[in-house]
Order: C-alpha cells, then structure tokens, then sequence
C-alpha cells in the first residue's frame, strides 16, 4: 500500500503472516463491532480471490480501464516519482479498486472507508464500478493521525503505537497520549473519544499547566476505549505513582529477571529501551539513564542485590520513560 509521506515499500509476506495478522485483526475490531447476531460484521481475505487471478485476464478485463496519465497525477504516485516507483507500487491502485468491485458484487458492499491517503485507492475502486454499470459506490476518507513530525502514525513507522497490549502495553499506550503536543489535544479528544462537544471545547480551551488535564483525560478514554476500563484505571493509577508521588506501581511495565547480575547495557537491550549495545551505551553516557532515582553515567555498571533492595529496581529514560525489575 502507498501512503503519503511514506519512504519505503510495502513488505513482502508470507500467507501465514497475512493469516494470522488477518485473525488479529478481527479480535481487535471485536471491541467495536459485533460478529455476530442481526448485521453481523464479517471479515474477509482478499488473497481468497486475488492470489488465483489470471494476469492477462486481469488486465483486458480491470487494467484497460485505468488511465497511467491519471494515476501518475494521483498524490500518492507524484510522492515517489522521484525516488522510484516500482510497478508492484504502479498496480495497487488497480488492485484495491478491484478489492472494491469484488466486495460490492459479492456482498453489496457500497462504500469503502479509509484514511485520506487513501483517496486516490478508494476513488479508483469506485469509479471502476460505475465504469462495469454500477452507480452505488461511495468513499469516505477521514483524517490520519500524525506524529510530532508530521509522518503517518502506522505500523511500519518508527515509534508506531500498537492495539496489540502485548507489543505497547496498556500503561505505555496511556502515556503516549498523556504526553501529546497541547496543539494536538482538540484533535485527538474530537478523533478519538465520544466527550460532548461541550466537554471537548472545555478542555481543549484549557491554558498553560491547565492542559494536562486535558491529556489525562484523553489518555484515559482512549485507553479505556482500546483496553477497557480497567486496563485504563491500572494505567492511571501507574502514572500517578510515577508523577506524582501517589498511585500503584503495579500495572508498570515489568521484567522479571532470571539473573539479576546482568550489565546495565543488557538490561536496557532486554527491556527494549535500547535496541543495540551501542544505543544503550551512548544513552547512559549521555545521562539520559537512572536507576532507582540515581542517574547512571558508568557504561561498565551492572545490576547487583543492592539495586533491588525492595524486590524490585526501576529504570527510567529521559524523564517519560519508566520500566520496573523484578528478580
């Protein structure tokens, strides 16, 4: 798929990974739709139909009616003209406009819904259906959610925020969006939670210190609506140990070591603070590192009893990042 902004190709994967991020996928979105009942949702693979899908017939029959001088004036395309366009990259388009076509025909789907870098993909699928004889299909494109930089918040990107508690746990995901820009907090309560527009307009009208309640707020109702409520009160009740002196330090995102005498440099490897030795290195030279409160610039320091004298030892990054050892 091409996103704006992005830089790099789509993935290659096997058909075990589409599978199973397939049956993922679907548990998460059982948080918000029904599968079963009256209007059940279904959840469909598009490998069922494309992977069999002749080549020469695909294209006499779907690749004739798309123009290559339209879809080159698409933004998605004009991005990348500069640093390569892969014909793989050329014939999404084609495919998800066929996606499209194929739903509509075989489950009367009328509308596709994405986010607005996926216009183009969405206009192309609706427009081949009016070009077959059908009038019935509509998109609806929406506001991407954005990094401080400006980049699309997906999965592939750096620093991507997962649904998945087991890749961003619930206390992590609470404060990701606790530590939002305060120009992002009107969007994200309007995006993201179901406050009254009156409740929204309060709180994103908040000044100065004020506009931290904000964000508690927008942290634990998007939590809460991801998580649940529970996973979001555990997730409150972690940062309120940690910032102010007052809550439970339990739902921390926790490692429980086999051996506690390991080097500093391992540990933040193993807790993924650091994803090499070098990073984590430079880290502690920089005194970006502390343990139990105490900032740690010795690159050769490791982890003794001394350091877990209540059963546990707590590692911070920067002043946002908190990560507890348990032996």
């Amino acid at each position: 798929m091409i996103h704006l902004g992005k830089t790099d190709m789509r993935k290659m994967m096997s058909r075990e990974t589409i599978d199973n991020n397939v049956a993922c996928i679907k548990k998460q979105a059982e948080r918000f739709v029904s599968f079963e009942g009256e209007n059940a949702a279904i959840v469909v693979n598009n490998a069922d139909w494309l992977l069999d899908l002749n080549y020469i017939d695909f294209m006499r029959r779907i690749g004739t009616l798309f123009s290559v001088n339209k879809m080159l004036a698409a933004e998605c395309y004009k991005a990348r003209l500069e640093t390569g366009l892969t014909f793989f990259e050329m014939g999404y388009m084609l495919m998800q406009s066929y996606d499209f076509l194929y739903l509509h025909d075989k489950y009367n789907c009328k509308m596709q819904i994405g986010g607005n870098d996926q216009w183009s993909n969405i206009i192309g699928g609706v427009e081949l259906i009016r070009k077959v004889g059908a009038e019935d299909s509509y998109g609806l494109t929406f506001k991407l959610l954005t990094t401080a930089d400006g980049k699309k918040m997906g999965k592939t990107e750096k620093g991507a925020l997962w649904l998945n508690p087991e890749r961003t746990s619930p206390y992590e995901f609470y404060q990701y969006w606790r530590n939002i820009g305060d120009t992002e907090v009107e969007k994200v309560l309007r995006l993201l939670t179901f406050l009254p527009d009156e409740e929204v307009e309060r709180l994103a009208n908040l000044k100065d210190e004020k506009i931290n309640e904000a964000k508690k707020v927008a942290a634990f109702e998007i939590t809460k609506l991801i998580h649940g409520e529970e996973e979001a009160i555990k997730a409150e009740e972690t940062a309120k140990a940690l910032f102010e002196g007052n809550g439970n330090l339990e739902n921390m995102p926790t490692t429980k070591l086999t051996d506690i005498n390991i080097s500093l440099v391992d540990a933040l490897i193993k807790i993924e603070i650091a994803p090499s030795k070098g990073q984590a290195r430079k880290l502690i030279e920089q005194g970006g590192i502390t343990l139990n409160d105490e900032k740690i610039i010795d690159v050769n320091y490791t982890l003794s009893e001394m350091d877990f004298k209540e059963g546990y030892a707590i590692i911070k990054k920067g002043k946002k990042v908190y990560h507890k050892l348990e032996k």
